[in-house]
Order: C-alpha cells, then structure tokens, then sequence
C-alpha cells in the first residue's frame, strides 16, 4: 500500500483532539454504512437500483432528523434533497450524487472489502463514502448541538451526475441560490488528500458527416466518403487545442459506415471539450459551428455545448478553502489544494458565484476503475473537517 500523506507532525488543540476521538470511536460504523452504500449497486441508467439506495439514504438521514423530499424523475433515480433545520442563518448546501458508472451485476468480479487498511467497492470512493461522511457530520453536530444543528444543512444527492447531470441541474441550481456556501461530497485529490479549488468545464459536441453512397468497386468515383471527411475535420478539431490555456479537445467515439465495400455515406464522432476559463468557451463553440467541409459534396453538422461551467478559484472559493485549511491544522494536519480536469456539479454552483468547495469526500485513488477502494484510517478527519466547516458557518 502507498504511503499515506495526509499526516503532518501538528499537534491538535484540545477541543479538535476531542472531536477527531468521537469520530475514531464511530469509524468502524462509518465503515460498516459505507459497505451498505457499495452493496446496493446504483448504476445510472437504472432507475429501480438508484431508487433503492435513495429510499434507504432518505430514510437514515430522517433517523438523524432531516425532512427527505424526492424530485420524482422519469428515466432515472429520483433525486433526493433532505432539509436540516438550524438555529440561524442561510443554510449550507451538502452537494453530492446516488449514481455510478459500474453496471449491475459488478459486485460479483469487485466485491466489497477491506484489505490493507482501505476499504475496495464500485462507488466506494466516487462517492458512496462521501454520503456517509455527510451522515456521520450531522451526527456529530447534533450531538455536540442539542439535537440542532448550528446552521440549517440542505443535502441534494443527485441520480445523474455520472452522465451530465441534465435533469439535477436546475435543482441543484436553484437549492445553491439559497446557499451561504456549498460542499462538495466528491473525493479528495490524491492520497494527500487535497481538497479541489479549481475544476475545468466540460463539454459535449457531435460532429456529423453526410456523404454519398456507392459500390467500391464499381462506382467508387461516384461516392463521396463521410468517413474520409471526418478524418480531415477530426484533424483540423486537434489543432484547436491550446495546453497553455487548459483548452483541451478529444475525439472519444468514431462510427461510420454500413460495409467495407460502401463507400460510407454516414460518419460521426463524439467530441469531449475541456476549460479552464468560461470566457474560451464562446471562442471554441465558434471554432466548432464554423467548420467548413473540405468536400464540397459532403455536408456537416456540428451539435452540443459546454454542459458544466469551469469551477474558478474566485474570491469566495479561496476564502472557504483558507477556512477548511484553517479547521484542518487545528486538528492537527495540513490540508492542500488542486485544480483538477475533471468535472462536478459544483462546476454549476461555483459558475454562479457561490462559495464552493470540492473534493470533501473520501481519501482513495481508482474512481471508476477496479481498484477503487478509500484510507480507512483518514475517514474521521474527514468527517471531522466536514463537520467544522458546517459549523463554522455559523460565524461567517
């Protein structure tokens, strides 16, 4: 196993030395909820799996004396908000989702286990463990609070994170407008355990090609290829990339053609548009509607946008992570930061100004891979990092 470095040699204050002892003695609960969570697989497109685990959340976080509320969804799991009342002020909005990228069935190849001091599962680390360190943190604060929380908490977990967030995202909008600030279940960066202050945007485009169809062999000069068109744009698209500017285009998906002895008269590709600043996502959407065919006989199309705004580091991101840096080395270890490439839904909270932290989730490395697993042994400082930065509130 990696050294794990999310420790430094910090001595924490008494109060913090408390408190992290409440969240130790609890850790093998926490582990126990977390292993509950895996175990029901809640792949995207399955609306009834989803709608288990969010119908088992709704009702823990009612023993811990939420109001659950379900936004019904159609074609996915419905999205589950659980309201905290609280003794003053705006409430903090828990921003987390239900949904992963593993299919059914996955838990037979992957199961869920403990070996080498982590905890391994579909999900265990994006983000079933951030779920749990949410119910452990109100918890706490409940019972550090008589029963109520310093400030009111909004939980939103949503069903469709994984695959664009299309139908979560006016709710997580406009729960976040009502926000002081808003804490992003996903998982920590690295080992270290980083918490995340800047995330790219993302984006989706489709590029089609109409060509003519025609017999190889005998009238190959009659057809004009859409897949040799695409070629030629799909190269002409890399070139838009700008590394300098964290401007990054990938063509991830190809198809095209009926048989290899057709000229194809169809193609198409699937592009993925990476930001680092919302201002270059005119200028590429441009570039992108403008292309021009290099065949004249061929027509394209050019569909899609950029689906989730960069997370920036604005003003109130650096005082909110100032603040959880803050409340880290009071308990005794140094918290950093990172920009990352990929995307969250605190990509939109942040896009609309408000104070936003990512990456307060669980500490692990393989999200979406086989060996996805968390640090069992970080679980109560992150719980217990969530939890102050919850109560701080109170003071801003």
């Amino acid at each position: 196993m990696k050294k794990n470095k999310s420790v430094h040699k910090l001595i924490p204050s008494p109060l913090s030395a408390e408190r992290l002892r409440w969240f130790e003695e609890r850790r093998e609960a926490l582990v126990q909820t977390i292993t509950q969570l895996v175990e029901i697989e809640s792949p995207s497109h399955d609306k009834a799996a989803v709608d288990q685990l969010s119908a088992l959340l709704a009702g823990r976080f009612e023993a811990l004396g939420g109001h659950a509320k379900f936004h019904q969804v159609p074609d996915f799991g419905n999205h589950l908000q659980i309201d905290f009342a609280g003794r003053s002020g705006k409430p903090i909005l828990l921003l987390g989702h239900l949904d992963t990228v593993y299919p059914l069935g996955t838990l037979a190849n992957m199961p869920c286990q403990i070996k080498n001091g982590r905890l391994y599962g579909p999900g265990v680390l994006d983000m079933k463990s951030g779920v749990a360190l949410a119910m452990q943190a109100i918890e706490a604060l409940r019972a550090w609070n008589e029963d109520i929380l310093p400030r009111p908490v909004t939980v939103l977990l949503v069903s469709d994170e994984e695959i664009g967030s299309h139908t979560s995202r006016r709710i997580t909008e406009s729960l976040a407008k009502k926000s002081a600030a808003v804490l992003v279940l996903e998982p920590s960066y690295g080992l270290h355990g980083a918490v995340k202050t800047a995330r790219k945007g993302v984006g989706e485009y489709h590029i089609k090609v109409a060509g003519k169809a025609a017999h190889s062999g005998l009238d190959f000069e009659k057809g004009q290829s859409a897949i040799l068109e695409l070629a030629r744009q799909i190269d002409r698209i890399s070139k838009f990339a700008d590394l300098k500017r964290g401007l990054t285009l990938n063509v991830g998906l190809v198809k095209g053609g009926t048989a290899v002895n057709v000229v194809p008269a169809e193609a198409s590709a699937v592009l993925d548009v990476r930001i680092v600043k919302m201002k270059d996502a005119a200028g590429i959407d441009k570039k992108l509607r403008s292309l021009k065919p290099f065949n004249r006989h061929c027509k394209i199309e050019v569909t899609g946008e950029i689906n989730r705004p960069p997370m920036e580091r604005t003003a109130g991101v650096a005082q909110l992570y100032e603040r959880a840096k803050a409340i880290a080395k009071d308990f005794g270890w140094k918290l950093e930061e990172a920009a990352v490439g990929g995307g969250s839904d605190g990509n939109f909270t942040a896009g609309l100004g408000i104070p936003t932290l990512d990456g307060l989730g669980g500490v692990g490395e393989g999200a979406h891979a086989v060996h996805e697993s968390i640090v069992i042994a970080d679980l109560p400082r992150r719980a217990a990092l969530l939890a102050a930065l919850i109560e701080s509130a109170e003071r801003s």
